[in-house]
């Protein structure tokens, strides 16, 4: 598919087009140096990625010393057998979905036995009908299985997935950190603990503040293998990171609320809409400033953000115990319906973190975790007093090219775009700025009213 380009003009630049366009916008510009804040243009404000992110050591060693002991049998295959199973997987069929199925076969092969001449045997006809919809189903029809966790499978689990978790998890809560300085959360709700990577990523951005850490993880033997990674595989040490305390439930008060909520590969994890949604409301409740949702970035993954995203802005609960709304964070930078599940084929909007496995037989020096995620606060964001709020995000490689980069954005007015920027057409701040960006940043720009003409192509 073909983009489309776009102009656009930094915050600042008062020539007699930009005025003009202002009155059309109705907006204020910025002066120049609260765009870049007094940083760099490879420091610039809108920066969010990481470099390439390493396991804490003590975490590492731990991970290392609990698989060599468990000695598991062909563990290099299994755990990737797990991580093809999880990056596969999709949500269950709804049973209204699987009505509609049958219903629609029922109708056409009941038409095709009308066609036919002859005497018809209405009861043996319906059983054999019947009898091919079922067949037709269990063929075509997604079959969900829940994942049970026991201590041998959470040890396959953790070669599988600690790393790239814990890289996905920190990106995310990285950017929370960067945008928002001043917050210092004191407490922590991890729903789907697992491992509790969210623990240790969140500890190593606000260790100093983080007094109470609560990690709710139905399965027993995962809490006990997630203890046993923050004492280091030794049950008589003190653990790594204190103040963390795993449950089976979550806090059964509504009026207990955390500071920061988490749930990282959680949602996938339950069957149905209803399930998701009950969870989500349950979790909202329990916020007062961040909840974060971290998923594979597949277009399941996508789609089930996108689907809390909705209910949780859109959607009333019965009783309202904060009345505070919700507001979306990142990585969106509109509140609109997400504009790549209008387009066809849908593609789901995705990230990337660079991180490095655990040491272990078959893993690369370095491996890429894609991810969606969705971050949702109390407060409107906090950029809306600077202006900020603005901003586009970066939804994909940034085509770095003689004198010109190619990027490609989602804008705050809701559209997906594709802007090539110019140090003559939008300043050599903006430029510079376009050139030291990545994937999933914030470019500090905003769209040109008209669509430009004639520029190069990638």
């Amino acid at each position: 598919m073909a983009w489309r380009t776009y102009g656009a003009f930094v915050f600042g630049q008062r020539t007699s087009t930009t005025k003009k366009m202002l009155r059309n916008m109705g907006s204020a510009v910025q002066p120049q140096e609260d765009f870049l804040k007094g940083e760099l243009h490879r420091k610039h404000p809108g920066l969010t990625n990481l470099k390439t992110l390493r396991l804490p050591a003590n975490l590492q060693t731990a991970a290392q010393s609990i698989i060599h002991r468990a000695q598991i049998s062909q563990l290099p295959g299994r755990a990737q057998k797990l991580t093809n199973f999880l990056w596969s997987r999709k949500r269950a069929v709804e049973d209204l979905t699987l009505r509609q199925k049958a219903l629609g076969l029922e109708k056409e092969l009941w038409e095709k036995a009308m066609q036919k001449t002859g005497d018809l045997d209405e009861k043996a006809l319906e059983d054999n009908i019947r009898r091919r919809i079922f067949s037709e189903l269990r063929k075509k029809t997604y079959h969900w299985t829940p994942l049970k966790y026991d201590e041998e499978m959470g040890v396959v689990y953790m070669a599988s997935r600690l790393a790239g978790g814990y890289a996905a998890v920190r990106r995310v809560l990285n950017e929370i950190k960067k945008r928002d300085p001043s917050f210092s959360p004191q407490s922590l709700l991890d729903f789907g603990s697992g491992l509790g990577t969210v623990a240790w990523a969140s500890h190593s951005l606000w260790g100093d503040s983080l007094k109470e850490m609560v990690c709710v993880d139905s399965s027993g033997p995962m809490n006990t293998l997630a203890e046993r990674l923050l004492k280091g595989d030794d049950e008589t040490a003190e653990p790594s990171i204190k103040h963390v305390y795993f449950r089976q439930f979550l806090p059964v008060s509504p009026k207990v609320q955390f500071d920061l909520v988490v749930a990282a590969f959680t949602l996938s994890e339950l069957p149905t809409v209803k399930d998701r949604e009950e969870a989500l409301f349950t979790l909202w409740r329990k916020t007062s400033s961040y909840l974060v949702l971290v998923e594979n970035g597949t277009k399941e993954g996508h789609q089930m953000l996108m689907e809390a995203r909705e209910a949780l802005l859109k959607k009333q609960e019965k009783t309202v115990h904060d009345p505070r709304p919700s507001s979306v964070f990142a990585p969106c930078p509109h509140a609109m319906t997400c504009p790549k599940l209008a387009r066809e084929p849908k593609t789901p909007c995705n990230f990337q973190q660079q991180y490095h496995p655990l040491p272990l037989a078959g893993h690369k020096d370095s491996q890429t975790e894609n991810l969606s995620y969705l971050i949702l606060c109390r407060e409107d964001p906090v950029e809306e007093k600077s202006g900020a709020v603005m901003w586009s995000r970066l939804i994909g490689p940034v085509l770095r090219r003689s004198r010109h980069v190619h990027c490609r954005i989602c804008c705050p007015d809701g559209e997906l775009k594709h802007m090539v920027v110019t140090a003559r057409k939008h300043s050599r701040d903006v430029y510079r700025c376009a050139r030291n960006s990545e994937w999933g940043d914030l470019l500090p720009v905003v769209q040109n009213l008209e669509e430009d003409e004639g520029e190069a192509s990638p």
